[in-house]
């Protein structure tokens, strides 16, 4: 064991996100931590960041971010420049404070490179998979004609099959994922664990909400996640078009809670449409704002279309709902009914009118929203929550070390749930889950008391 006063050390590797922004990567740091393990992260800056720092006793370490990549050549430069960055920062994390195991969290797959250099210092090498970087292509550029597209598309898969080849474990965010680790990347199944990334239930519910978030509105739709040429937010731009000016539901307001590539296209959109009294724009949002604007929310929104990759990654934004109480409107995608069962409603992709029925229909039916409510809340507790995902995500570091679970380890998360007030005295005011009564008029209202 290479970590401080030889403890198992591990350092993860996230290049699209900084930490602790990246909700999964941060929840995954702190369950290897509170078990014992020396974590140490590298990412990029987000605004304002240092170029290190402690939290909560996981040492992250930044880099300046490469410029917005345009193109195949400048995504090649950004790649290369956060490879040389981050290869360089991981002499750093192994001087002072050691690791056994990298995990690179994708995209991109390109870390399975450096993963080889480190093998011969006796490193392993964890493959959490967030994207499926093939079908991410496909779905952004359609299955490629020229030879110039056919060559990108290949240079992907090869990518992704070197990852899988290098990997000594590979982690998979849902069953579509595992399955294709299996299929396409050869990896023996026990060697590929689902760890899907869950919402901590017992930090992420309701609060009672400050009354001006909803600002004179009626009811309030709600967007959480990255706003990417795939992630379709557009379509929440055409969905309140059709309410606003077409229904009349002028009183209805939306928050889109996130930022990407996308986000200045967006807002101008918004602005085309005169929709600039009804759409809200936060950015980056922290876990305070978060709980604020969902426990105010009628709806949560899932707008992503159904496309090669859409149709089999795991919505963390629908778990999400769900925790605070949201019923959610979504266009119909595997993984999303897995993720939320029965408690959401869907709709044809693509379908922007069936989209507005649905809303409508939840928006003028609030028993129907509260029991939708109160299912998803149950179901996210009691199917979804992380504390499982984390024994499992802990599991796969234990085995690879051989480093079985004392019973003093047993004693701390993810083993023992934590109290329902973890979250302290920062979000105060929090819904008794525990009166039926209350939470259902709460989840009716979206009101204090």
């Amino acid at each position: 064991m290479t970590g401080t006063d030889a403890r198992p050390g591990v350092l993860i590797i996230v290049q699209n996100l900084p930490v602790p922004l990246d909700r999964r990567v941060w929840l995954e740091c702190q369950a290897l931590n509170a078990q014992g393990y020396e974590v140490s992260v590298i990412c990029p800056k987000g605004p304002g960041d240092p170029s290190s720092q402690d939290i909560d006793g996981v040492h992250i370490h930044k880099y300046t971010p490469a410029p917005e990549a345009k193109g195949l050549i400048g995504f090649a430069v950004e790649f290369a420049y956060s490879w040389v960055r981050t290869a360089l920062l991981s002499l750093r994390v192994r001087r002072r404070h050691g690791f056994d195991v990298i995990q690179a969290c994708n995209p991109p797959d390109t870390y399975w490179l450096l993963a080889l250099l480190w093998r011969v210092r006796g490193v392993r090498f964890v493959f959490d998979q967030h994207d499926l970087n093939p079908e991410l292509y496909i779905s952004r550029f359609g299955r490629p004609t020229s030879i110039s597209g056919r060559m990108q598309l290949g240079g992907l898969v090869q990518l992704e099959r070197n990852t899988y080849r290098v990997a000594d474990r590979v982690i998979s965010t849902n069953g579509s994922y595992k399955r294709i680790a299996e299929r396409r990347g050869k990896v023996r199944p026990e060697l590929v664990t689902v760890v899907r990334s869950g919402p901590d239930t017992t930090l992420m519910r309701p609060v009672y909400p400050d009354r001006t978030i909803r600002d004179g509105a009626d009811h309030l739709l709600a967007y959480l996640g990255i706003m990417g040429p795939q992630d379709g937010v557009e379509n929440i731009l055409a969905l309140m078009d059709e309410l606003v000016h077409r229904r009349g539901r002028t009183r209805t307001r939306a928050v889109l809670m996130g930022f990407g590539d996308c986000l200045d296209d967006l807002k101008r959109e918004c602005t085309r449409r005169r929709l600039d009294d009804n759409v809200v724009f936060t950015g980056r949002v922290g876990p305070n704002q978060i709980a604020q604007f969902l426990s105010s929310a009628d709806i949560g929104l899932g707008p992503d279309l159904n496309t090669p990759l859409n149709n089999v990654s795991t919505m963390n934004k629908t778990m999400e709902y769900m925790a605070y109480g949201v019923p959610s409107v979504s266009f119909d995608l595997i993984e999303t009914r897995v993720s939320a069962g029965d408690t959401g409603v869907f709709v044809p992709s693509g379908d922007i009118s069936a989209f507005a029925d649905a809303v409508e229909a939840l928006l003028d039916d609030p028993d129907r929203r509260v029991e939708l409510g109160l299912a998803a809340r149950r179901r996210v507790v009691r199917d979804l929550d992380w504390q499982p995902q984390a024994e499992a995500y802990v599991g796969v570091f234990d085995d690879l070390l051989g480093n079985a679970p004392t019973d003093e380890r047993r004693m701390r998360w993810p083993y023992v749930a934590r109290a329902a007030t973890t979250a302290g005295p920062a979000e105060p005011n929090y819904v008794d889950l525990d009166d039926e009564s209350e939470l259902g008029r709460f989840l009716r209202e979206r009101t204090g008391l």
